[in-house]
């Protein structure tokens, strides 16, 4: 039991740090971008630009918050369960970082619209006319693409059906 306590611990703190560093540059974005020309960072490659995104990924179903929301908030449930559920030990910790940062990502950008009725987005890659996204972004992001790995590559059929369990896990 002293070990689940711990691992809960650092998965908090974990998730703590990663929504604290989104939060704060997104802090950073309203407070010196917000009404200003483009930050440039690299010419003609990666720019800081402030935007204020009601929509989802890619801008869509902008200005429907309430769905949003409630879609965000499912996720995150799910999420959570999942990750209370998974079987302890080394087999699937890279499963749960995965989870902590998609789970980061969701957090953060639901409590910009909870608290702003917008995402604030700033990260502009202008080579390929890229949307502007934000850190939690990043995170959901990187965390799908490894998780997805993952999945295909790193985990057996066993695991899988471990994985679609709906049990609580048995320590």
């Amino acid at each position: 039991m002293k070990i689940q306590k711990q691992h809960l611990f650092l998965s908090i703190f974990a998730l703590c740090s990663l929504l604290l560093a989104d939060q704060y540059t997104k802090l950073l974005a309203i407070t010196h971008l917000k009404g200003q020309p483009s930050f440039v960072i690299i010419n003609r490659v990666l720019e800081f630009s402030y935007l204020e995104n009601t929509g989802a990924a890619f801008s869509s179903f902008r200005g429907r918050q309430p769905l949003l929301i409630g879609l965000t908030t499912l996720v995150i449930l799910l999420l959570i369960w999942k990750y209370l559920t998974l079987p302890g030990g080394k087999r699937f910790f890279p499963m749960r970082l995965c989870m902590l940062f998609i789970l980061s990502g969701a957090v953060g950008n639901l409590i910009d619209r909870v608290n702003r009725n917008y995402v604030v987005d700033f990260i502009y890659f202008v080579p390929i006319d890229f949307p502007k996204f934000n850190v939690a972004d990043i995170y959901i992001t990187v965390g799908v693409a490894v998780l997805a790995f993952l999945l295909f590559f790193h985990y057996s059929d066993e695991d899988m059906e471990t994985l679609l369990s709906v049990r609580m896990r048995q320590n």
